[in-house]
Formats: C-alpha cells, sequence, structure tokens
C-alpha cells in the first residue's frame, strides 16, 4: 500500500514527464489501430463481396458471337459456368457535358457478375435499364425517370428499374469520375434496340476452383479459332482494371499498415527505454531506503515497472479513441471516394488495442529490468548515498591558451557538466537524434507524395489522348486540321519474369520520336527512348537489381501473341511514380519478331482555339473509344493528393508529438538530476532566469550536436521507410531535399526551446534545503 501511495506522489510531482510518455505511446496506437482497422476491413470485404457477386474470372471478347456458339463452350474442361452478354458503349448528354456510359446486358439467369441492387429491381423489359447508383446521383437520376442515351448516333430511351452496383465496377477509372464515367445494365430483349438481334460480343467465364486461367484461355482461343469465330481478346480477373486496382490498394495499405507502426513504436521503445533508464537511476536513493525499510527487490521493481504499464495502458487506449474518431471516419470517406464498395464499413476492433498495450509495456518493463537491477545488487546504505563525485578531467579547451579565460563562467558551468555526465550527455543527444530522423523522415514522405503528383503532369505533354475501339486499325484513321503533332501507342499486357518471380506489368510501345511523353531517371535528368533496347521502371530496377546493359524476361499475355517470351535489352532506366510501365519502340519490337498495332493515339493541339475543333472531331468519331486530355492529369494529381495526404500530415503531426515528448520527458530528468547542483546555484545567487538561460543553453547546445548526428542517419532512414513503403508497382521518391531538413531541424529547435519554455516551472519549485541535504 506504501508503495502504491508513493506511486501516486511520483505521478502527481511529475505528471508532465507522465503525459509526455502516455502522448509517446497513444501516437503509436493511434497510427497501429487506424490502418490495421483500413487495411484489413478492406481486404475481408472485397474477398466477400467479389465471391458473393461471382466476379468472373476471365472475360472473352468478339465481334460478334450467338447463343449456340456460347453452349459448344460450356463443354470447355475449367469452365464451371457461362455466359454470354452484349457490351457497348454509351453516351448520355447533358446542357453543360456529355457524359460516358458502358452498357452490359444481363443474362436471364444470371449467375456471373451479379449486381448489388440498392433501390428498385433488376431490368426485364425491353425498354429497362439499371443504373450505377453513383452516376445516378451525380446526374440527380431516380428509379422511374427516362434516361436517353447515344448509341452509334441513334438515341435510345430507357426508363430507370433499378439502381445498384457491380464489383466489376468498383473501379472505373483512376479517380473515380462519376460525373463523366458510369455503368448500366439492360436486359436481352433491349439488345435489339441497339443491335442487330439478340447477340452476344463477350462472353464472361467463372472458372473451377484452382484450375490453371492461362490454360483455359489458350483453350477458348483455340476453340475459337477452330470454329472460325471472330476472336478480339481476352482478359483475366487479375487484369481487370477494377480487380487489380483494389488488389494494388490493399497490398500497398497492408504494406504502410506495417511500415509506419512498426517506425514509431521502434522510437516509442527508445524513448521510453531512454526515459526509464534515467528516472530509475536519479531514483537510486528512493530505492535505498525502500530497501532498507524492508521492502523485497521484487517489489521495488514492479513498482517501477508499473509506470510504463500504466502509460503504456492510457496511452493505447486514447491513442485507439481518437483513431475511431478521427482516422476511422477518414479512411470511410477516403474509400467511398476511391471504390463503389456498397455496405462497407470500418469499424476498429477493441483487440486493437491489446499489440500497442503489449508492445509499449514490454519495452518499458525491460528498460526497468536492465536499469534497476544494478541498483538492487546495492546495499541500501550504498544506494542511499550519493554517487561519488566523478573525477574531472580537464577539457580539450581548456588547453588552449588564453581561450578558457574568456569564456564566461555560465558557458564554463555548461561544458564542464557535458563533459563530466558525457553518458548523460550522450543519453540526452540519442533522444533528440531520434526525434529529428523522425521529423525530417515525416516531412520527406509528404515531400515525396507532393512530388509523385508533380510527376503526372510534367511527364505528359499531350492535349488529347484518344482510345479506339478493338479492331481499329491505325492506317483507317483521319486526322482533323489543327494538330501539331501526333503520335501512336500501345499497351500490351506482359509478365515480367526474373526467376521464379513472375509480376503482372505494363508494355507500352510508342515511337521514338514521340516528344509528348518526358521519361526521366531518378535524378530528374531527360532520358531517350531508343530503338535499341527496353526503357526499365526504376521500382523494378530497385526491387530486381536490374541495371543498364542488362537482359530482362517479357511474357506476352494476350492470347493472340499466343505467351511469346522474349528477352530485352535494357537500354535506360526511368523513374516513374505513378503506373510504371515499360517502354520501348515498335522497330525494337518488330526486331523481336511481334508485330506492332496501336491502339491509341496521342495528340497536341495547334492552340486553344484549335484543340477545341480537334477535340469535336474525336468525339464524333465511331471509332473512337474514350478521349482524355490534361484536364483528366490534372484531375488525377489532385486525387493523388486528397487520397494520400491525410496520412502523411497525420505521420507529420504524430512525429512532432513523439518528439516534443522525447524532448520534453529527458529534459525534465535532466533537471531533476541536477537538482543539488540548481539549489546550489540559487543558494549562491543565481537568479531564476540565469538558471533557466544555463539549462536553456545546455540543451540548444545537445541539440545542436544531436541534430549534426542526425542528418546522416536520417537519410539512411528515409531511404530504408521508403523502400518498405515501395513495391514494383509503386516508386516513392527516397531523395531528401535541403528544404526538408532545414524545415525538420528549425522545427526540432523550436521544441526544445518550448520544452525549455514548460519546464520552467519545475526550476521555480525546487526545494533548495531539502536537495542540498541530499550531499
Amino acid at each position: 500500500m506504501k508503495l502504491f501511495i508513493k506511486f501516486v506522489r511520483d505521478l502527481k510531482q511529475s505528471i508532465g514527464q507522465f503525459a509526455a510518455f502516455v502522448a509517446v505511446v497513444a501516437v503509436g496506437a493511434f497510427f497501429y489501430a487506424g490502418l490495421v482497422t483500413y487495411s484489413d476491413n478492406l481486404s475481408s470485404y472485397t474477398q466477400a463481396y467479389f465471391k458473393e457477386h461471382h466476379v468472373s474470372d476471365l472475360n472473352v471478347y468478339y465481334s460478334h458471337i450467338s447463343k449456340r456458339d456460347l453452349a459448344d463452350f460450356s463443354k470447355l474442361e475449367g469452365i464451371h459456368n457461362i455466359e454470354g452478354r452484349y457490351t457497348f458503349d454509351a453516351a448520355q448528354d447533358f446542357e453543360d457535358r456529355k457524359a460516358a456510359l458502358t452498357i452490359h446486358s444481363i443474362p436471364v439467369h444470371n449467375q456471373i457478375n451479379t449486381p448489388a441492387l440498392l433501390e428498385g429491381k433488376l431490368p426485364s423489359a425491353k425498354d429497362e435499364i439499371l443504373v450505377d447508383s453513383h452516376y445516378a446521383k451525380a446526374h440527380h437520376i431516380g428509379v422511374g425517370d427516362p434516361i436517353q442515351v447515344r448509341v452509334n448516333e441513334k438515341q435510345v430511351m430507357f426508363t430507370v428499374s433499378g439502381l445498384g452496383e457491380n464489383a466489376e465496377h468498383a473501379k472505373k477509372n483512376d479517380i473515380q469520375d462519376h460525373e463523366n464515367y458510369g455503368f448500366a445494365y439492360i436486359s436481352e430483349a433491349a439488345i435489339s434496340a441497339v443491335a442487330d438481334g439478340i447477340i452476344y460480343n463477350e462472353i464472361i467465364i467463372d472458372a473451377e476452383e484452382g484450375y490453371d486461367i492461362d490454360e483455359l484461355g489458350r483453350s477458348i482461343e483455340a476453340r475459337s479459332k477452330q470454329k472460325q469465330l471472330p476472336y478480339l481478346s481476352q482478359v483475366s480477373k487479375e487484369r481487370m482494371f477494377s480487380y487489380s486496382k483494389l488488389q494494388e490498394t490493399i497490398y500497398n495499405n497492408g504494406l504502410m499498415s506495417k511500415v509506419i507502426p512498426f517506425v514509431l513504436f521502434v522510437i516509442e521503445a527508445m524513448i521510453l527505454f531512454l526515459a526509464m533508464s534515467r528516472l530509475i537511476d536519479s531514483q537510486r536513493n528512493q530505492v535505498g531506503m525502500m530497501k532498507a525499510l524492508g521492502v523485497r527487490n521484487s517489489s521495488i521493481m514492479l513498482h517501477y515497472m508499473g509506470y510504463p504499464v500504466l502509460a503504456g495502458i492510457i496511452g493505447s487506449i486514447i491513442g485507439c479513441a481518437i483513431a475511431a474518431g478521427v482516422f476511422v471516419p477518414f479512411v470511410t470517406a477516403s474509400n467511398a471516394r476511391a471504390y463503389a464498395l456498397p455496405g462497407i464499413t470500418f469499424q476498429l476492433s477493441v483487440f486493437s488495442v491489446i499489440p500497442p498495450i503489449l508492445f509499449s509495456s514490454a519495452f518499458g518493463v525491460v528498460a526497468c529490468y536492465l536499469s534497476g537491477r544494478t541498483i538492487l545488487k546495492e546495499r541500501a546504505a550504498q544506494a542511499m548515498r550519493p554517487k561519488p563525485p566523478k573525477k574531472m578531467n580537464k577539457l580539450l579547451i581548456e588547453s588552449v591558451p588564453g581561450l578558457w579565460r574568456r569564456i564566461p563562467y555560465s558557458y564554463k558551468l555548461i561544458l564542464r557538466n557535458i563533459g563530466l555526465n558525457k553518458s548523460k550527455a550522450l543519453a540526452s543527444s540519442v533522444g533528440v537524434v531520434v526525434s529529428t530522423v523522425l521529423l525530417i523522415t515525416a516531412f520527406g514522405t509528404q515531400s515525396a507524395l507532393l512530388k509523385v503528383a508533380s510527376q503526372i503532369e510534367a511527364a505528359y505533354d499531350y492535349d488529347l489522348r484518344v482510345d479506339y475501339a478493338l479492331g481499329t486499325a491505325a492506317d483507317s484513321v483521319e486526322l482533323p486540321p489543327g494538330i501539331q503533332s501526333s503520335y501512336w501507342l500501345s499497351t500490351l499486357p506482359v509478365e515480367f519474369l526474373k526467376g521464379d518471380a513472375k509480376e503482372n506489368a505494363i508494355l507500352i510501345v510508342t515511337e521514338e520520336e514521340n516528344k509528348l511523353i518526358h521519361f526521366l531517371d531518378e535524378h530528374d535528368n531527360w532520358i531517350q527512348l531508343e530503338n535499341g533496347g527496353v526503357l526499365v521502371p526504376q521500382s523494378y530496377a530497385d526491387k530486381y537489381r536490374i541495371a543498364e546493359g542488362d537482359i530482362v524476361k517479357l511474357q506476352f499475355t494476350a492470347p493472340e501473341l499466343q505467351q511469346k517470351t522474349v528477352e530485352m535489352m535494357v537500354a535506360s532506366i526511368s523513374a516513374q511514380y505513378s503506373n510504371p510501365s515499360f517502354y520501348c519502340t515498335p522497330a525494337y519490337l518488330k526486331s523481336l519478331g511481334i508485330d506492332y498495332s496501336p491502339t491509341s493515339l496521342l495528340v497536341k493541339a495547334n492552340s486553344g482555339a484549335d484543340l477545341i475543333s480537334v477535340r469535336s472531331y474525336f468525339e464524333q468519331d465511331p471509332q473512337a473509344d474514350t478521349i482524355a486530355d490534361r484536364n483528366d492529369l490534372k484531375k488525377s494529381a489532385d486525387y493523388i493528393l486528397k487520397q494520400n495526404s491525410f496520412v502523411f500530415i497525420m505521420f507529420i503531426i504524430c512525429a512532432v508529438i513523439l518528439s516534443f515528448g522525447a524532448i520534453y520527458t529527458i529534459s525534465s530528468i535532466n533537471i531533476y538530476e541536477r537538482n543539488r547542483e540548481l539549489a546550489t546555484l540559487k543558494v549562491l545567487g543565481y537568479q531564476k532566469n540565469k538558471i533557466n538561460r544555463l539549462i536553456f543553453l545546455e540543451n540548444m547546445i545537445l541539440t545542436t550536436f544531436a541534430v549534426i548526428a542526425a542528418l546522416p542517419v536520417s537519410g539512411y532512414m528515409f531511404t530504408l521507410i521508403i523502400g518498405a513503403l515501395s513495391s514494383s508497382h509503386q516508386q516513392i521518391p527516397d531523395q531528401l531535399d535541403v528544404g526538408i531538413m532545414l524545415v525538420s531541424v528549425m522545427l526540432a529547435f523550436v521544441l526544445t526551446a518550448l520544452s525549455n519554455l514548460l519546464l520552467r516551472s519545475k526550476v521555480s519549485k525546487i526545494d533548495m534545503m531539502g536537495s542540498l541535504k541530499s550531499y
């Protein structure tokens, strides 16, 4: 009971220090609970959602295919279920814009890619349509409303029978633009309103569990050729835009939910270890008194261990509570902007509080044990005595003739105190080093995010990108007047192969003269696309240790290329922060025995006035599938910032809190350890302002040395964290700007000054008689 009273009294006497401990723990718990909640909830929901609605494993496209041909495919090995549908692009005209719609027919007994109905009913009549709920909300469309769409210059009227979502369209495009893009479903009976009779141009397949999708795709292509069907292409589920983006997000969030909390917990552990070590050492005389009163060593140890355990419990609960109130609502809104996943909720589990409690408590307990075991081995009388004064060796600066005499007395006190207590000064400096490294890392990650967004606009100089429908020949495309330059390109799905490793990737083929795409290396120097090899993304080069002149192996996954594998010479390595892709020229591709069939056109107009007429021309071209412009690039950059800025801003805030907690705690312990010295100065007539200035200057000197030591360490630490957060599909810049370092260093000094300001009252409350009696 007496130890408990002492514990409460110690807490009251050092409530600021305890609050700093709690804040340090709360920061780690906040990030851990928030990121783990987001990652785990999204992963589990997506898995259940895709399974419930039977997302197709393979989509195969034709110019047209009949029901009889479809029935023939159902006999192939590996097919569990197969359905045919008619898919077409339509447009809806509004007063101030034109929106694009992708419309699918729904089979009568639909079992694959089933819609999630939110309101109304599925379309059954010839004039009914089920509309994407987000698109409907953006354009104020409701159940029962008429809707007119344009298909190949033909106006078709429908009545909205229902609103819903579909797993195959969980992600529409990079910026999830609901105003300009949507999807819809019509009944099979309505196909004849937009096509020549009831025909299909797409089959969707639910494969047998565990069956090789690539093998199934080859079988379907072979059967199509055998039956002389107008086969176009096929796409597996893993390469579907929506599915691949969701999996990429889950993977990246999984990485972030491990890396950022781990870094914060490690730094938190270092701060707790340093602080608890110093705290127990500063109370060695109290340990001696407890031993003299007959308190067992184990009870004394448990008494001090209760301090970090209590801080860990309170800090973890506070951190998780703040995460539930701040982080979880943000990721809910962020996910709603990024994906259409009906009914998804993000709920923080009560079990999320357990890992932060265990982690912080474990490090605090270990710190107490390592610090206390030496003191507990001493006899009571020995522990109660003050440590004998250390022998003071002559400082190096004292050997400089005439210099020591010119230094003011207060500065001499500071220098001698640092020289006398090198280990304590080092421990204090380590805390500041850790804090400065964390600040530089936090500001560096935010700067990296801004650089990722800025490169999107800097890398592309085109005014329009026109993607053409499947089967469109480049020779058949006529260009309007007013175009300054235009270049074709083609996007080919490939697999990157190295040893046993295999990754889905994209190969973009474009002309060597293409000046509308700019390639930069990791140092922001321009590089040229060459005919002699392939341009490799920096993200792949870093992960697989690829250098210029190496050979990389790519396997084409498009069925028409028959899984052909080629070895390509690495001509250059390009820094691509968003959607990294391999690039090569048509000439180099042809040298490998592969024909080039461009599918997209990049256009640069002569002027703003010409751009209007050029765009209007392409919008009326029936072969043009989709059109994007520079506004879409800007939206993409803004979208990246909007989606990620919260996490990195919170990282900066948490870094500031951690740094302040570390500096405040260590400075507080420094004052406690020097009570006798400061009391002596007060007795000798030193004014309170002079003593505060003395402590302030000493802390500033220690911070200066710590900052100098932190600069090289921070670069290495930043590179490690960026490397952990990066993957082959996501490159994050790992260069630190001088400005970032200067801001972080200045903030470290500001936090030191703030800590000194808050600790002035501690100096005023020093009990001179009590402190001097301890001699």
